[in-house]
C-alpha cells in the first residue's frame, strides 16, 4: 500500500513526512529545498509513495514542526508506524523518545536504558537509520566523551538542533 506524504517549510528547512494507515512512518531531516525533501522521502521510504496528500490527522504535525523550528518542544502526539524495525530497534527508539527537549544522553547510556548494556555501537546504527528524526530525537545522543558523534544531517545540523533546544556542544 502506498504511503501518503507531504513536505513542510520551516525555519530549519523543508521537512518531508510519509504516513501509513497506522501513523507517521517517515520524517526527513530539514533540507534546503522542497525538491530535496521530496527526493529524500522517495529514497528512504520502504514503501511506494502515493499521491501528495496529507491525512487530516497530520495537520498537527505541520503545526508542531513549525513551532519546533521556532524553539518550542516538539510534541507530536501522532501514532508512529515502526513497521519493519526489529524489537531491538523499537526498544532503543522508544527509550530515546523519552529523552526530553534540551536533554542529552550517550550511545552507551541509551543502550543500558533499553536493556542492552554494551550495545553502544549497535545503538549508533539504530540512530543512523532512525526513520523519524526530530520526533525520535537522535540528535540528542552524543558519544561517551561528550562529543557530537555522527549525524545524518551533518555535524552543523546536529549543533543547530541542539542550540535550538538550548544546548551547546563543542567539537565534532
Amino acid at each position: 500500500m502506498a504511503l501518503q506524504w507531504d513536505v513542510y517549510e520551516t525555519d530549519l528547512g523543508w521537512i518531508g513526512a510519509a504516513f501509513s494507515a497506522v501513523g507517521l512512518r517517515l520524517l526527513t531531516l530539514p533540507q534546503k529545498t522542497e525538491e530535496e525533501a521530496i527526493c529524500l522521502l522517495q529514497k528512504t521510504a520502504q514503501a511506494p509513495l502515493g499521491k501528495r496528500c496529507t491525512p487530516s490527522f497530520a495537520a498537527e504535525l505541520a503545526e508542531d514542526l513549525l513551532a519546533y523550528a521556532q524553539g518550542e518542544e516538539l510534541r507530536c502526539d501522532l501514532p508512529l508506524d515502526l513497521t519493519g524495525l526489529t524489537a531491538f530497534q523499537r526498544s532503543v527508539l522508544n527509550v530515546l523518545r523519552q529523552v526530553a527537549f534540551g536533554q542529552l544522553t550517550s550511545y552507551g547510556e541509551l543502550a543500558r536504558a533499553a536493556g542492552y548494556p554494551g550495545a553502544a555501537r549497535a545503538v549508533g546504527q539504530v540512530m543512523a537509520n532512525n526513520p523519524l528524526p526530530l520526533v525520535i530525537p537522535c540528535h540528542r545522543v552524543l558519544r561517551s566523551d561528550g562529543s557530537l558523534g555522527g549525524f545524518g544531517g551533518g555535524p552543523e545540523m546536529k549543533q543547530r538542533l541542539l542550540r535550538l533546544e538550548g544546548v551547546e556542544v563543542e567539537g565534532r
